[in-house]
């Protein structure tokens, strides 16, 4: 029987992103499939160029290999995991493993950008910040340095996997409330010269 809080709690999934794990290669073959099914489908996909000997070709790939995501349609999950290159739907315990719309969106605003974005380790050290202008304002991450470019890392926690976007360290602020260690004591300010100490350390 249905009470109001499974009711609630239907409702909320009937919303919500989750996440397909695929065979290697068939992302985008199932991210087509599952479309034309009716289901609302999210494939964030880079640009990358990959060189042989006698030629170079631009391809897009996938930002997280063997992962798609879909929202809502978990009473469809049947014609989900039937579609061919489909191997499972990922669980937390027992329930369908829920993508936090937040990560969902930042990661929409990253690849639909004119940034250049590339998969990276996936991580939860360094500083946390949040992008103050441009067309990411508003998302946060984890800022790291590679050489001399900074960039942010945006992460899906449930899937473990994180991809990475060349950014201005000017156009960026400390998120209160976290630091290397996790806090930031009552009161204490937080400056570029924090970010930067986290950049030295994690990049």
């Amino acid at each position: 029987m249905l009470t109001s809080q499974n009711i609630g709690v239907t409702r909320c999934e009937d919303s919500a992103w989750w996440a397909l794990y695929t065979r290697h290669q068939h992302e985008k073959t199932v991210a087509e499939m599952l479309s034309a099914k009716g289901f609302e489908v999210f494939l964030p996909l880079y640009d990358s160029m990959r060189r042989w000997k006698d030629r170079r070709k631009l391809l897009s790939l996938p930002l997280f290999p063997c992962y798609v995501f879909v929202r809502g349609g978990l009473n469809r999950r049947l014609q989900v995991v039937t579609t061919p290159g489909v191997h499972m739907i990922l669980f937390y315990g027992e329930r369908v493993a829920i993508i936090p719309e937040a990560e969902i969106q930042a990661i929409r605003k990253t690849v639909e950008g004119p940034y250049r974005v590339e998969p990276h380790p996936f991580l939860k050290c360094g500083e946390r910040v949040r992008v103050t202008r441009g067309t990411l304002e508003g998302v946060e991450g984890v800022l790291v340095r590679k050489k001399n470019l900074f960039r942010l890392v945006l992460s899906v926690s449930m899937v473990a996997q994180s991809v990475a976007v060349e950014i201005d360290a000017s156009d960026v602020e400390p998120v209160a409330g976290r630091n290397l260690s996790g806090v930031i004591p009552a009161g204490q300010s937080v400056g570029a010269g924090r970010v930067r100490e986290a950049l030295s350390l994690c990049g």
